[in-house]
Parts: C-alpha cells; sequence; structure tokens
C-alpha cells in the first residue's frame, strides 16, 4: 500500500468518526476549518515556499468548492 493510500484511509476513518459524533453536516465545518490550520502550521515550518503553496492551495480549494456548488459533482 502506497503513503497515499495510508493517507486516504486514515481520511475516511476520521470522516466516518466524524460524521458519527456529529451527524449533522453543518457542524463539519469546524473539523475542516480544524485541519486546514493545522495544515498550514505545518507549511509555515516547513519554508516560506510552502506558505505560498499552501496559499495557492486554498484558492484552488475554493475554485474547487464553487465548482463543487454548481455542478453537484467534485471533480
Amino acid at each position: 500500500m502506497s503513503k497515499e493510500d495510508d493517507i486516504r484511509e486514515i481520511l475516511n476513518q476520521v470522516a466516518q468518526e466524524i460524521a458519527q459524533a456529529q451527524t449533522s453536516p453543518r457542524t463539519w465545518l469546524s473539523w475542516i476549518v480544524y485541519l486546514l490550520a493545522r495544515l498550514e502550521e505545518q507549511a509555515a515550518r516547513a519554508s516560506s515556499n510552502s506558505r505560498e503553496s499552501y496559499m495557492e492551495m486554498l484558492s484552488a480549494l475554493q475554485a474547487e468548492i464553487m465548482n463543487r456548488v454548481r455542478t453537484g459533482g467534485w471533480n
């Protein structure tokens, strides 16, 4: 199993645990924000280039979310 597969499995487990603990999708926002904040901390520790890359990722995430809202599906 690849590192990416391991991460997907962990994230799938976390998503399931969050959904079981808090049944309203509206409350999941705080967990998503929490994860993004932890990733931002990691990027800031790595380098200024990682921080810039993180900000680019946020812009791409915003575009993905807007596309999801518009089309009803994830790319």
